[in-house]
């Protein structure tokens, strides 16, 4: 089955929410990138919810960032999306194993870290992108997410994220939600979706036993007049090329890449996100000047 997110909104508007399922695109990380059990669960989760927040773009040349760096062993973390959930990522430490928590959980607060920022960019073609900062609480994502939109777009939100990583360390389930309250919604129901917010296992429970997006959001909507208004198919791509890299090399300025050229060796440089190489040559570096 392809991934998918799921979006859906009840009582007119007044509420929307998203639910995905994302196994496939996290084994496609983990096979990009060689990651660790809690490297996996880390970056799975990020990946999750930049799809997520990608469908929630309004035009097709629309992209969001997700930036966390906590000053855990992970490193920085990096996720991409645009508008039809197509994502990519990385972490710097791919490679990080840490103890599980007194719960048998992985530990993906203190490979993160919870001494830093979470940051998020949205681009929608503006002379200047958008750009929110919060500092990290927990360094489990989906926590830091919620106050994300809680601190930086003021709009009241709850997000659930998880990852289940199998006995031989590949990606069992994975997938989240996104709930947030619109302007207009009845105070008076608040209590009772935080209520069957409490009581909701991890999301992977479900989606692990073969559940759907659409059944964790009946779990917690169902009653509200729930409405499914589509599927949209998400997963890992980079659309890195050559252009792309020829373009971030001329930011370097005149001088550096003057300075490349008269090492007449080629120039290497590997996609981050995809681990593409790409090869210029101090000729290309010349003419790129000109």
């Amino acid at each position: 089955m392809d991934d998918y997110i799921v979006r859906a909104m009840t009582m007119d508007g007044k509420l929307r929410a998203f639910a995905s399922t994302t196994k496939n695109t996290i084994r496609e990380a983990q096979e990009i990138h060689g990651l660790s059990p809690v490297a996996c669960a880390a970056l799975g989760r990020c990946l999750t919810a930049v799809g997520m927040m990608g469908i929630m773009l309004k035009s097709d040349g629309d992209s969001v960032t997700i930036q966390v760096n906590g000053n855990g062993p992970l490193g920085n973390i990096v996720v991409c999306s645009d508008s039809q959930a197509r994502v990519k990522g990385y972490v710097k430490n791919a490679d990080v194993y840490l103890p599980p928590r007194k719960d048998g959980k992985l530990d993906v607060g203190g490979a993160v870290g919870r001494d830093g920022t979470l940051t998020v960019i949205r681009d929608m073609g503006m002379k200047q992108p958008y750009i929110g900062k919060v500092e990290l609480t927990t360094g489990e994502i989906a926590e830091d997410l919620t106050s994300y939109y809680a601190m930086s777009e003021q709009v009241p939100s709850s997000v659930g994220l998880g990852v289940l990583v199998d006995t031989d360390g590949s990606c069992k389930a994975a997938g989240g939600f996104i709930i947030q309250l619109m302007p207009g919604f009845p105070t008076e129901k608040i209590g009772m979706i935080e209520k069957r917010l409490g009581k909701l296992s991890g999301v992977t429970r479900y989606l692990g036993s073969g559940k759907t997006p659409e059944y964790i959001l009946n779990l917690l909507l169902g009653d509200m007049g729930l409405e499914i208004l589509d599927s949209v198919t998400t997963e890992y791509e980079c659309d890195c090329s050559k252009e792309r890299i020829e373009r971030g090399i001329l930011s370097l300025g005149r001088a550096e890449i003057e300075k490349l050229a008269e090492d007449d060796e080629p120039l290497e440089v590997v996609c981050e996100f995809c681990g593409k190489k790409y090869s210029i040559d101090s000729g290309r570096l010349l003419q790129m000047l000109e």
